[in-house]
């Protein structure tokens, strides 16, 4: 299976490269040979490599730039997974298209299921709608994955900042009143590599299509995430740090985040047959996989 996936150097593109089993080819495609602020560069870029499958994980991700920017939002988190989504139906392969728990309000008192009512409440959550709905108007064979609260132990992330913060200060102020289910990407990577593999062998099964949530199982707040860190950077022999737990009013930012980004993912288990690890289990091994190898940026 050769898998063409756009955002080379982000999260998910970075964690399927090494997730990757043999006989699967990922290739990664970004600027200059693909650059979703150009959308004539995308079709051809993936036409010319011919893939299986097409998975779409690039992203305007500045979520609070956004805000002053969402002209630049809306080109490549609205317009351009369109243009990727018909580069697939040109060749006749399914779409991949990884969006996020931005496109709700935040309000709901349980996990958002896919059916849902949506209703973004930042600019960066209206981009990631707009996505979505081009993905379904260019092409049926497409299979949409939202995922909330992102990190790996590649590039900027959660993770990574707290430890980085975390060399220099004995205290550091967390939210406490959101919640969600912090995602490893490297958990993303095989939950795409499944339903992949799924679109491939049946493709005229339509249950397999649609929107699906795919995020880690339990749950928790920031405070709750940072405080795991910060044990497991204690349990390998660092000082401790303190997690001081503040409201969302407390630390003002320039976009709303939703308060509740739980998500529901009991539809990708029950059809693609995918469930992802407790949050706990991979950020675990994730922090302790920087601890040793890595450097946090």
């Amino acid at each position: 299976m050769r898998i063409v996936v756009t955002g080379q150097a982000g999260q998910v593109a970075r964690s399927l490269v090494e997730r990757a089993p043999v006989g699967v080819t990922v290739i990664p495609l970004a600027r200059p040979i693909l650059d979703l602020e150009n959308l004539a560069s995308i079709v051809p870029a993936i036409l010319a490599n011919g893939p299986d499958v097409v998975v779409n994980a690039a992203a305007y991700t500045a979520v609070d730039l956004a805000e002053s920017q969402e002209e630049a939002a809306l080109l490549v988190n609205g317009e351009a997974p369109g243009e990727v989504a018909r580069a697939a139906r040109a060749l006749g392969v399914p779409v991949i298209h990884i969006s996020t728990d931005y496109v709700f309000d935040g309000t709901l008192e349980r996990p958002y299921r896919e059916d849902d009512p949506v209703g973004p409440i930042s600019a960066y959550g209206r981009s990631k709608l707009a996505g979505e709905q081009a993905v379904i108007a260019a092409t049926n064979d497409h299979a949409i994955l939202r995922t909330a609260w992102v990190y790996s132990p590649f590039g900027k992330n959660f993770v990574r900042t707290m430890l980085r913060l975390a060399e220099t200060r004995p205290e550091i102020d967390v939210v406490a009143d959101q919640a969600g289910s912090p995602t490893n990407a490297l958990d993303i990577a095989d939950a795409i590599l499944a339903v992949a593999n799924n679109l491939s062998a049946r493709p005229d099964d339509r249950a397999l299509r649609g929107i699906f949530h795919m995020g880690a199982q339990g749950e928790a707040v920031w405070a709750d995430v940072a405080e795991a860190i910060f044990t497991e950077r204690a349990a390998a022999g660092h000082p401790s740090v303190n997690v001081k737990r503040i409201a969302t009013t407390d630390y003002p930012t320039p976009a709303k985040r939703p308060s509740n980004s739980r998500l529901d993912s009991g539809r990708l288990a029950a059809i693609h047959g995918v469930t992802l690890p407790h949050w706990r289990e991979s950020l675990s091994a994730c922090v302790q996989r920087l601890l040793t190898t890595d450097r946090p940026e």
